[in-house]
Parts: structure tokens; sequence; C-alpha cells
């Protein structure tokens, strides 16, 4: 689940906030999952789930 991502790695928020989603904050984030998320904002979830990783293993 998105909130769950955020808690778990904070620095992820800024990947969110790149991304243009306004999921930061949505008291949605804790019913949906990246996917669900990416097909909201119409943002390709290949290239998101990709940050995301890159971003939690520099973490």
């Amino acid at each position: 689940m998105v909130d769950d991502v955020m808690r778990r790695w904070p620095s992820a928020i800024r990947v969110f906030l790149d991304f243009r989603m306004l999921c930061v904050g949505c008291p949605i984030g804790a019913f949906h999952s990246i996917e669900e998320a990416c097909g909201e904002h119409g943002v390709d979830a290949n290239a998101f789930v990709s940050k995301l990783m890159d971003t939690a293993k520099a973490a």
C-alpha cells in the first residue's frame, strides 16, 4: 500500500512528489496499491517502481 511504502522508506515521498502524485497525506493511501495509485495519476508504473526501488536501496 502507498502509505506503507512512505512509512517504511520516508525518502520515497520525494519520488511521489517528483512524479506529481498527490498521494502524500491522502487518506486513500492506506487502501491504494502502488499500481492503483499510478493508474489514478496516469503514471507509468514500471518507471515509478524502478525509481522507488532505487530510492529504497539508497536509504
